[in-house]
């Protein structure tokens, strides 16, 4: 099964050489989100839950646009700016998943001109 390009349907400039998000045979991988306005490309501030609720909703998005939901992520991989923020970004990021969660890996990073986090996402259609 050849692979297709998602997009994010808000995304007017270019961040990066890369695709949203890649689906291949009922997989979707979404690549790494962060705190952006994906109609200038700039950082938009904020608390760490303020953050972590933009870019989960950059990763709904894209799981929209390729015909899939959160219920349907099986993994995240999320990278802190300072992994203190840790128990105020787990209680944001709780708030976008029930049932059975991802599996998650969170670590902290040096990341990208000063955002508190990115998250990356793998979705499997039943």
């Amino acid at each position: 099964m050849p692979k297709r390009e998602i997009k994010h349907p808000d995304k007017l400039v270019s961040t990066g050489s890369y695709s949203a998000g890649v689906e291949v045979d009922g997989w979707l991988f979404i690549s790494g989100q962060g705190p952006l306005d994906l109609r200038t490309g700039e950082v938009v501030r904020g608390s760490i839950e303020d953050e972590t609720r933009l870019t989960l909703s950059h990763i709904g998005k894209i799981l929209e646009a390729a015909g899939y939901g959160l219920q349907e992520v099986v993994k995240c991989t999320c990278h802190l700016a300072d992994i203190r923020n840790f128990d105020d970004f787990d209680r944001t990021y709780s708030k976008f998943f029930s049932g059975v969660r991802p599996a998650r890996t969170t670590v902290q990073s040096v990341l990208w001109n000063g955002i508190k986090v990115e998250i990356d996402a793998i979705a499997r259609k039943a």
